[in-house]
């Protein structure tokens, strides 16, 4: 004799816990990638804003000498002040702009970084970008913080 099969009511849920699983265990797969590939942005993001403050800091470097030996004027060599910032960019290996006026130098540095959890999920690379800006400087006038 056979038995027969069991009904199944309307409140059977047989299974449910499985798709709960699944979808908690996405979240905290997501929740993961979010951390590590967040922390490792959080690392580009310091490289990118180290190397627009060293880039801007060699633009302002390039004073018009001509100049201030004759006016005692601080101005920067324009062009030799975006070339110099250019360059260390370049040197590092990474993408950027530089823009320079007589009194400052701009840096913008932009780092595609790679995502290693995220790509799972579709998001295949994190954009970070920083910027500096940096002034040229003559002479030590004061101490530091202005007091002795």
């Amino acid at each position: 004799m056979n038995p027969q099969p069991r009904k199944r009511s309307w409140c059977d849920d047989r299974g449910s816990i499985s798709m709960f699983f699944i979808i908690i265990a996405f979240g905290m797969f997501a929740l993961i990638g979010l951390v590590y590939d967040g922390g490792l942005a959080q690392a580009a993001r310091s490289e990118a804003t180290a190397v627009a403050a060293e880039a801007a800091r060699a633009g302002a470097a390039q004073i018009d000498l001509a100049r201030l030996r004759t006016t005692g004027i601080t101005q920067l060599d324009v062009p030799d002040a975006q070339a110099a910032a250019a360059d260390w960019i370049a040197a590092a290996g990474l993408n950027g702009t530089a823009s320079a006026t007589t009194t400052e130098v701009t840096v913008t540095v932009t780092i595609d970084h790679p995502t290693e959890l995220l790509g799972l999920i579709g998001i295949s690379t994190i954009t970070v970008t920083a910027e500096q800006v940096a002034r040229p400087r003559t002479g030590v006038t004061e101490p530091f913080g202005g007091a002795p």
